[in-house]
């Protein structure tokens, strides 16, 4: 897994694996993911990602 995030444009890209993407699809305005043929998910995009909670990235406490 590869995160990018843009701070000038505010946008988070989740890079999940290294396959052609055949497919995107917008879950809403903002959050857009692409898909590789075989249905696995490659890449997630957020628009405003630090608006919408999205980054920082939150790591769960282990306790």
């Amino acid at each position: 897994m590869q995160t990018r995030y843009d701070e000038k444009d505010d946008i988070l890209v989740v890079h999940l694996a290294d396959k052609p993407i055949v497919k995107e699809v917008s879950q809403d305005w903002n959050t857009h993911i692409s898909y590789a043929e075989d249905g696995s998910i490659v890449e997630v995009v957020v628009l405003e990602a630090s608006q919408q909670g999205a980054w920082p990235l939150q790591h769960a406490a282990h306790g």
